[in-house]
């Protein structure tokens, strides 16, 4: 199918296309000319970039008619067509040839090469040579003020002036003048096989309808013009046998159904549409009148500026159950937001639905560089989840950002149609691409977002991810592609021969800023929070009270050791200025009861812990934990949060709270408890439970019934039931962990 067609936006592999009827459609680089596809496949195959190969956004840009063919129609993931176009001259006028060609006629083509004295313009007629004279296109380069040459590739809109030898040899005109005062006639002898989009003939109407206008053209042929596009001014006013100027917009090749608009932007060819100005996008009218109802398609309303607008059916309601078309005769009022604009019918695209009115983004436009919202898992692939946010808006999850720590089988986790709160890490409109993250540290972060090198003033403390660990230190990154340098005397308190052994890749860090040089996007940063003096003009801080600070159960916060405590060691909240005491129970300094007594005795005032979790905020404290696999659980969701989302047969990780004769309690992140009788302790015989298990030891248990009336959880701590099926990785997992833990024991003792 043959259609005219608006660019709508241009990026670096494809144009959008604004097509009637409010459709858009897709032109792929490849699908723009034969001259322009060899010059890419010689640019791949020489591995450079070639000087005369020119970008497509150096060739076009938004508001340029151009003819397109319909080369496919798809369905994309979530249902919706994909409408896959070719502005390639050999595809847009096979219905040519060269005995067809007639002077006044015009066509669409290509710049094929530069010659001395003009332009080959491929106009996709076999046998055929065009050229372009240099003086026909003077006037044209300097209103379009593109360079002083036209391009290889460059889409224009030729006006045949002369044709010899019968049809071998034409020249051309893109004179804007001349293009704009074309006009198809009978002397061209047109037919139904050739017939282009972009055409502008003198049509006489046939018949009136409701729905739109019958007319005839070129002597022989009819078409149609939809109410869309007859001219605003005067769509109440047509009659039969009137004669006007209209443009053809589409020609169907099956049926041969031509129909063209009266629009007054398309009767000039050459010139462009109306645009809709930016602050326009995503408007909210107040109040939009009626002007005419369609019921099989849609509503059409007048705007509070005067603008002429359209609601699709599926716009105009909730549901079709809702729906009432009686809220919709002539002269009421609704409340609408423009969602969409369409070029080729200059016409807004509006919707009366509330979700869509009440909605926070609507586009990319709206979405800002650490915005946190809320989307759809739409699809796991292996680089990563795409998310979609809204209809219009998608956005990529990659695979270090899907949590904290970095997980193996992410379809465990999320399943498509799950709802997440996600964190915006870097969005360009113009290239309609959004990365996210899911990562809690980030997403929940309270810290200064820092997404450009201009705000990164010394002292400034936020949060970023390890993207590299190398000798010489940590490369961190942060929002919109910064990123950092922690060299390795700024890593810790303590020297750190081998960084890769204790930052790994997606590690969420909390960073100081220490230098920065923006215009060579230099920045120096520290991991040393509290040895740093703070800047000039923070203001001096009194210490605050527990209940002055709330924090989320789950939360990651890097710590100072204050002093020892019998039960543990009294720690402060480095991320608020050290003015937060919090308490680490010796038990909950690791998964390892042994390691947890070491830990105690080695560690001393001043030592800095990074990465303690939040465990309760509830007392006279704030509790933390530096249990590996229990910070793992809470991280990867695999918790409950209360009575009611416990289910038997879950496998939860917890530690043990209560050593009994008649069995142990085991307490669970976020405070859920439960039993586990002496029979269900051990796979081997229990004399006294006491030998099996002791308080504070990290513990996985598989939930056997529940006591709804009494609130009571059963547990099962069997090893053999509490397995998720590997259990000699799981061994394996443990063990290291544990030699990993006493390996940094011995490291600290040996500075000691």
């Amino acid at each position: 199918m043959l259609l005219l067609g608006c660019i709508k936006e241009v990026s670096d592999y494809e144009l959008v296309i604004s097509l009637p009827n409010g459709l858009s459609g897709f032109v792929p680089v490849t699908q723009i000319s034969d001259a322009y596809s060899k010059m890419l496949s010689k640019q791949v195959a020489q591995g450079e970039l070639l000087e005369d190969l020119n970008s497509l956004s150096d060739m076009y840009s938004p508001g340029t008619l151009v003819r397109c063919i319909v080369t496919s129609v798809e369905k994309s993931a979530d249902g919706r067509r994909s409408i896959k176009l070719s502005i390639d001259p050999k595809k847009v006028n096979k219905g040519l040839n060269a005995s067809a060609l007639a002077s006044g006629m015009l066509l669409s083509g290509f710049v094929s090469s530069v010659e001395d004295h003009g332009y080959l313009i491929d106009i996709g007629v076999s046998g055929t040579h065009a050229f372009l004279p240099r003086q026909k296109v003077q006037n044209y380069i300097k209103a379009v003020k593109r360079g002083s040459d036209l391009k290889i590739g460059q889409n224009l809109n030729c006006v045949i002036v002369e044709v010899k030898n019968e049809g071998r040899v034409v020249r051309l005109s893109i004179d804007r003048s001349e293009v704009a005062a074309s006009l198809a006639t009978e002397r061209q002898n047109w037919t139904l096989s050739n017939l282009l989009p972009g055409l502008v003939v003198k049509a006489q109407v046939q018949k009136v309808a409701p729905l739109g206008i019958k007319v005839s053209f070129l002597s022989s042929f009819t078409g149609i013009v939809d109410f869309m596009h007859m001219d605003p001014e005067k769509s109440m006013n047509y009659s039969p046998d009137q004669v006007m100027k209209a443009c053809i917009l589409s020609v169907h090749p099956t049926s041969k159904v031509v129909r063209l608009t009266l629009r007054q932007a398309f009767l000039h060819p050459g010139g462009s549409p109306n645009q809709l100005s930016n602050d326009r996008m995503g408007a909210v009218v107040e109040e939009s009148t009626v002007k005419a109802f369609y019921k099989q398609f849609g509503a059409v309303f007048e705007l509070d500026d005067g603008t002429l607008a359209f609601a699709r059916l599926k716009h105009l309601s909730k549901t079709r159950k809702s729906f009432k078309p009686g809220a919709f005769k002539t002269g009421c009022k609704h409340k609408c937001r423009i969602i969409d604009y369409s070029l080729m019918d200059e016409m807004c695209i509006v919707s009366l639905k509330y979700q869509i009115i009440e909605a926070q983004f609507l586009q990319y436009q709206d979405i800002h560089t650490g915005d946190v919202l809320q989307g759809k898992v739409f699809a796991l692939k292996p680089i990563g989840m795409q998310v979609k946010v809204t209809d219009g808006i998608k956005g990529l999850v990659p695979s270090i950002h899907l949590a904290d720590v970095m997980l193996k089988q992410p379809e465990k986790k999320y399943n498509i149609g799950d709802e997440v709160r996600c964190r915006v890490l870097e969005c360009s409109p113009a290239g309609k691409k959004l990365i996210l993250t899911l990562k809690k540290s980030l997403v929940q972060s309270k810290l200064p977002v820092l997404s450009n090198y201009e705000d990164a003033k010394p002292g400034l403390i936020t949060h970023g991810f390890v993207v590299c660990a190398r000798e010489f230190g940590c490369i961190v990154k942060f929002y919109n592609d910064v990123k950092g340098l922690v060299p390795k005397n700024e890593l810790s308190s303590e020297p750190i021969s081998c960084p890769d052994k204790v930052f790994h890749e997606g590690q969420v860090v909390k960073v100081m800023v220490l230098k920065c040089e923006p215009q060579q996007e230099r920045l120096l940063l520290s991991f040393r929070l509290s040895s740093k003096p703070a800047p000039e003009n923070r203001k001096e801080c009194t210490p605050k009270k527990k209940q002055e600070v709330k924090y989320q159960i789950g939360e990651m916060v890097d710590v100072k050791v204050l002093k020892k405590k019998d039960n543990g060691l009294e720690v402060s909240v480095l991320e608020d200025e050290g003015n937060v005491i919090a308490l680490i129970p010796t038990v909950h300094l690791s998964d390892f009861v042994a390691n947890c007594k070491l830990l105690w005795h080695c560690l001393q005032e001043g030592d800095v812990l990074p990465r303690v979790m939040c465990l309760s905020d509830k007392g006279e404290h704030i509790i933390l934990s530096r249990k590996s696999a229990v910070i793992s659980a809470v991280q990867e969701e695999q918790v409950v949060r209360s009575f009611s989302e416990i289910q038997p047969g879950m496998l939860l990780t917890g530690y043990v709270r209560n050593v009994m004769p008649f069995g142990v309690f085991v307490e669970f992140p976020f405070g859920v408890t439960g039993l586990a009788p002496k029979v269900n302790m051990s796979d081997k015989f229990v004399t006294d439970t006491k030998d099996h298990f002791v308080v504070g030891q990290t513990v996985i248990a598989k939930v056997m019934s529940i006591d709804e009336e009494k609130q009571r959880v059963l547990l099962n701590l069997k090893v053999s039931e509490c397995s998720s099926g590997d259990s000699a990785t799981e061994s394996f997992a443990l063990l290291n962990q544990c030699f990993k833990e006493m390996k940094e024991i011995r490291n600290v003792l040996t500075r000691r």
